[in-house]
C-alpha cells in the first residue's frame, strides 16, 4: 500500500510538472510564430506592453537584472549561511543549537511579502538613506537584493548546517587525536566531507533566488536594466510574470504570450541549474558507514 501511494505522487508530480511545461511550450512556440527567436534571446531592450515602434521584445535585460539581484543576494546569503552553518554545527553547544535552529528554520518560513514591505518601507529610506547615507531610487537593486540575501540564509545555514552534522564524529576525533585544532578540524575534515550537501545548499539557495517575485516586484522596481547600478531599479522573470499577469491583457494577444515565454526561460535556467547541482553533488559525495 505504502509503495503504491508513493508511486501515485510520483507520477502525479510527473504529470503535473508535464502538463505544466505543455502549456508554457504551446504560448511560447505562438509568441516565436510573431517574434524572431534571434531578436527575443540577443535583444537588449524589453518593453512588450509598448506599442508601435517602441515595442521591443529582447528578454536580455531581464535575464541580467535576474541574475543581477540574485548575485546581490547570495554575496549575503552565502558567506553569512556558510558562518551559521559552521558555529550551529561545530561550535555552538547543544543548547544554543537547539534554539537557534527552529528560529532559522521559522524565518525560513515567513511570507516573502513582509520581506518586500521591509525592504520598501525601512531599509531603504531608514537603512540605506538615513543611516548609510546612500542616494538610492525608492525602488533600488541594492535594497532589494540585500533583503532577498536575508530570505536566502535561512535555507543555505539549515540545509548546509544538517550537511556537516551528519559527517561522523569518528573523523573529528580522529583528527584531534593527530593534534588538529578545531579550526583545523572544521576547515580540513568536516567541511570536505560534507561539501556535497553544502554544495546543494548553495544551489537551493540560488534557485530560491531567481526564482524569487515578490521581494523584486515591491522593492526591486518594474525598470527592465541592463547595467549594473544598484542605486538604480531593476525587474527579474519572475517580478515581470507576476507584474504583468495583474494586467488587462486580452488572451492570445503577443503581450500575454510574453508570460509565458519568459516563464519558459525561466523555467530552463532553474532546469539547467539544477542538474549542474545534481552533478556537482554525485561528484563531490561521499558515503561513510
Amino acid at each position: 500500500m505504502v509503495r503504491g501511494a508513493l508511486f501515485a505522487a510520483a507520477l502525479l508530480s510527473v504529470l503535473t510538472t508535464a502538463a505544466i511545461v505543455l502549456s508554457l511550450l504551446r504560448e511560447t512556440i505562438s509568441f516565436f510564430g510573431d517574434v524572431p527567436v534571434g531578436d527575443y534571446l540577443l535583444g537588449t531592450k524589453w518593453t512588450p506592453l509598448f506599442s508601435g515602434d517602441q515595442q521591443s521584445f529582447g528578454v536580455v535585460p531581464l535575464v541580467t537584472g535576474t541574475l543581477y539581484l540574485s548575485a546581490i543576494g547570495l554575496l549575503i546569503a552565502v558567506p553569512l549561511g556558510l558562518l551559521c552553518a559552521v558555529y550551529l554545527s561545530e561550535y555552538a553547544r547543544p543548547r544554543v543549537r537547539r534554539a537557534i535552529k527552529p528560529v532559522l528554520e521559522v524565518l525560513a518560513g515567513v511570507p516573502t511579502i513582509v520581506f518586500g514591505f521591509f525592504a520598501l518601507t525601512f531599509f531603504t529610506p531608514v537603512v540605506l538613506r538615513d543611516f548609510l547615507g546612500i542616494s538610492v531610487n525608492q525602488f533600488n537593486a541594492l535594497s532589494a537584493g540585500t533583503i532577498l540575501g536575508l530570505l536566502v540564509l535561512p535555507t543555505i545555514a539549515s540545509v548546509a548546517e544538517d550537511a556537516m552534522s551528519a559527517v561522523p564524529a569518528s573523523l573529528r576525533e580522529g583528527a584531534f587525536g593527530l593534534g588538529a585544532s578545531k579550526l583545523q578540524v572544521t576547515l580540513r575534515v568536516v567541511f570536505p566531507a560534507a561539501l556535497s550537501g553544502i554544495v546543494a545548499a548553495l544551489i537551493l539557495g540560488a534557485s530560491r533566488a531567481i526564482g524569487e517575485t515578490v521581494i523584486i516586484l515591491i522593492a526591486g522596481g518594474q525598470t527592465a536594466n541592463l547595467g549594473i547600478d544598484p542605486t538604480q531599479s531593476y525587474q527579474s522573470m519572475a517580478a515581470f510574470i507576476a507584474a504583468t499577469s495583474r494586467g488587462d491583457i486580452p488572451t492570445g494577444s503577443i503581450e500575454y504570450e510574453t508570460i509565458f515565454v519568459v516563464g519558459f526561460t525561466l523555467f530552463v535556467i532553474t532546469l539547467t541549474l539544477n542538474a549542474a547541482s545534481i552533478r556537482l553533488v554525485r561528484r563531490f559525495r561521499q558515503v561513510y558507514e
